[in-house]
């Protein structure tokens, strides 16, 4: 049996409980669970465009130069 993995958003609530914003695909039984902080602004939310922008900015912001193309 192969194991299953899904990755959910939800809040973690004062009391210490999980508030997830979706019922896990999962079969009923024992899982693992990792807690992340994701910030105020999820992952979800950022389009792949937005995604693409910040990594360059990332790479140039640590010094990667990207090849440019020189036309005429």
């Amino acid at each position: 049996m192969t194991p299953e993995q899904v990755i959910l958003h939800g809040r973690l609530k004062a009391d210490g409980t999980l508030e997830l914003d979706a019922k896990p695909p999962l079969p009923v039984g024992p899982v693992e669970v990792l807690i992340r902080s994701v910030g105020e602004q999820s992952a979800a939310a950022e389009t792949w465009w937005q995604c693409l922008q910040r990594a360059r900015a990332e790479l140039e912001a640590a010094g990667h130069r990207f090849r440019i193309r020189v036309t005429g």
